[in-house]
C-alpha cells in the first residue's frame, strides 16, 4: 500500500475543504476501500476519515418518513425499530450482506458507494477499463459467472454488489448529499449509481468531493416486505441475483408493488416493466411469469453467465408468490 495523509475532521465544513486536496478520498467505514488501497486498485494520497462527522443518528420527517445518517452502520441500520417494523426489506437486505463484524463497521453511505466485486477490476494484472479507462475488459473473454446480464456495455459488465442500495431503490429512498461550495442534492436512490455505457470508471452520479450526509426514506408502503438473494454460499457471499419486493393487495389485486433487482446490472436494477405489467393484476402464477419474462426480455447473457437469465426469473417470480402469499393470509 503507497503511503497517504490522513485527515479526521470534525465538521462536515472541514471534511469538504479537506477532500479538494489532490487524489482525496472519503474513508467511512473502510470495509471495501482499505481492501482495494491492499490491491493497489485504489491509490489515494489523501484519506478524509468522516466517523467524527454528525451523520450518526435517525431523525423523523414529516409525513411518516425517516432520515438516517450516512455513518449509521449496517447494524444499526438493519435492527432499529423504525427499520425493523416500516421498511423491512432493507432490514433483510442488510442483513443478508457480508458478516456481523463487517456490518458493524460498514456505514449506510459507504455501503452506496462500495466498488464492484469484478475479479478482473480487483486483478491489476488484467485489462478493466472500469480501473484504467480504455484498456478493455477482460471480463468478456473470461469467466463471467457474477456478471452483468442487464444495461452491459462492450466496455464493462461488471454488478454492483451492495444489497442495501437494491431494497433502497425499491424503497424510493433519495440520498442527500453537499458540496464544498454549500449546494446541496436529494438524488433519487434509482438515479445514484450509472449504466456503464463508453465510461464504466464512474459508478455514480455524485461529483468530485461530494459528500453523502443522509440518506430520506419516505412513508412506510405498508405490506408485505421480502428480500430474496441467492449466492453461491449461505453467508458471506455476493448475490448472484437478488430482489427487493414491497407488494400490497387490496381487494385480491396487486394495489402496490416496488420490486428492484441486485446482482444483474451495474446498478441496482428497478424493475419498472414488472411494476407496470403487475399493478391493478390479480397475483396469478401466469401474471408473475409474464412480469418476469418482460423484465428480461432485454437481457444478455452467454457462457457461464447464461444460467443467470432463467435464475432471475425464477427468482422474481418466487418472491412474488411468496409475497402473495403472505398478503393473502394476512
Amino acid at each position: 500500500m503507497k503511503p497517504f495523509e490522513f485527515i479526521r475532521p470534525e465538521s462536515a465544513e472541514a471534511a469538504l475543504q479537506a477532500i479538494g486536496a489532490d487524489n482525496a478520498k472519503f474513508l467511512g467505514g473502510g470495509t471495501n476501500l482499505i481492501d482495494l488501497m491492499k490491491l493497489e486498485v485504489e491509490r489515494p494520497d489523501t484519506l478524509v476519515d468522516v466517523h467524527r462527522l454528525p451523520m450518526n443518528g435517525f431523525s423523523e420527517m414529516g409525513g411518516g418518513g425517516l432520515r438516517v445518517g450516512a455513518e449509521v452502520t449496517n447494524t444499526a441500520l438493519a435492527n432499529h425499530e423504525r427499520i425493523r417494523k416500516d421498511y423491512r426489506v432493507l432490514s433483510e437486505a442488510l442483513l443478508s450482506g457480508a458478516t456481523a463484524q463487517l456490518r458493524n463497521r460498514a456505514t449506510t453511505g459507504g455501503n452506496f458507494l462500495q466498488r464492484t466485486r469484478c475479479y478482473y477490476f480487483m486483478d491489476t494484472t488484467r485489462p478493466c477499463s472500469k480501473r484504467d479507462p480504455g484498456s478493455g475488459c477482460a471480463a468478456l473473454e473470461g469467466p463471467s459467472r457474477i456478471h452483468a446480464i442487464l444495461g452491459a456495455s462492450e466496455h464493462c459488465i461488471a454488478t454492483h454488489p451492495s444489497d442495501m442500495a437494491v431494497a433502497m431503490a425499491a424503497l424510493d429512498a433519495k440520498v442527500e448529499t453537499r458540496k464544498a461550495s454549500g449546494e446541496t442534492r436529494s438524488i433519487a436512490a434509482t438515479d445514484l449509481h450509472r449504466l456503464p455505457g463508453n465510461t464504466p470508471q464512474y459508478d455514480t452520479v455524485l461529483e468530485e468531493g461530494e459528500l453523502i450526509e443522509t440518506v430520506a426514506l419516505p412513508a412506510p408502503l405498508g405490506g408485505t416486505h421480502l428480500y430474496r438473494k441467492v449466492r453461491d454460499r449461505s453467508s458471506y457471499a455476493f448475490a448472484l441475483v437478488s430482489t427487493a419486493l414491497v407488494l400490497k393487495l387490496n381487494g385480491g389485486r396487486i394495489d402496490t408493488i416496488r420490486l428492484a433487482l441486485g446482482g444483474v446490472a451495474h446498478k441496482p436494477w428497478r424493475a419498472e416493466k414488472a411494476e407496470t405489467l403487475l399493478s391493478g393484476k390479480e397475483p396469478t402464477e401466469e401474471n408473475f411469469k409474464a412480469a418476469a419474462e418482460a423484465e428480461l426480455a432485454d437481457a444478455k447473457a452467454e457462457g457461464s453467465q447464461a444460467f443467470k437469465v432463467e435464475l432471475a426469473k425464477r427468482t422474481i417470480m418466487a418472491a412474488l408468490r411468496e409475497a402473495a402469499d403472505q398478503e393473502t393470509a394476512a
